[in-house]
C-alpha cells in the first residue's frame, strides 16, 4: 500500500534535487492520494488519522518554513505524507528527516570548507530562539533567514524520501 507514496516521493526528490522546488500538482497529488487511500478497504490509516496526519505534517513543517528553514513545497509535501501515514508516523518522518538533513548539512559544510560558519550560524540561531521573548519574533525570524552556511539550499525532498522509507519499513515490520 505504500508504493504509490514512495513513488510520488521519489518524483518529488528528483524534482527537488534538479530544480530546488516541488510543484504544487505533485504535493496536491500526494495529499489527495493519501486521503483517498484512507477510504479504501486496504487503507493504511483511517480517514480521521489521514486528515489529522495531514494537519500535523503541515503544522510541524510550517513552523520551520516560517523561520526560513524550509520551502513551501516541503510544507505541503510533509502534509501529504501525513495524509498517508497518520499522526505519529509523520512526526517520526519529520524527526528522521531532520536528522538526515543535519548529517547532510554537516558533510556539505565540511566538504565546502564552511563548517565553522555552520557552527557559528547554528549558535546564533539557537541564541535567538532561546531569547525570542526579549528579541521579538520578527528579529529571530530575520536572523534565521540571514544565517546561511551553505550556498545552495538542500533538496529536502531527498531527505524526506529516505526518512519516509525508514519509517514505512519500521511500521510495516510491526
Amino acid at each position: 500500500m505504500y508504493l504509490p507514496l514512495l513513488g510520488l516521493l521519489a518524483v518529488a526528490a528528483v524534482t527537488d534535487f534538479r530544480a530546488r522546488r516541488i510543484p504544487n500538482w505533485l504535493t496536491l497529488t500526494v495529499a489527495l492520494a493519501g486521503i483517498a487511500q484512507s477510504l479504501t478497504p486496504i487503507a493504511t490509516t483511517s480517514l480521521f488519522q489521514s486528515l489529522a496526519g495531514l494537519a500535523v505534517g503541515f503544522v510541524l513543517t510550517f513552523v520551520v518554513y516560517a523561520v526560513g528553514g524550509r520551502g513551501a513545497g516541503d510544507v505541503k509535501l510533509m502534509a501529504g505524507i501525513g495524509a498517508w501515514l497518520g499522526i505519529w508516523p509523520v512526526v517520526w518522518v519529520f524527526a528522521a528527516a531532520a536528522i538526515v538533513s543535519m548529517v547532510v548539512a554537516v558533510v556539505q559544510s565540511v566538504v565546502t570548507g564552511k563548517f565553522s560558519a555552520l557552527v557559528h550560524n547554528t549558535g546564533v540561531m539557537l541564541l535567538g530562539v532561546l531569547n525570542a521573548r526579549t528579541l521579538g519574533k520578527e528579529h529571530v525570524i530575520e536572523t534565521g533567514r540571514g544565517c546561511r552556511s551553505i550556498d545552495k539550499p538542500m533538496p529536502n525532498a531527498v531527505n524526506v524520501l529516505f526518512a519516509t522509507v525508514a519509517v514505512v519499513m519500521w511500521v510495516a515490520a510491526r
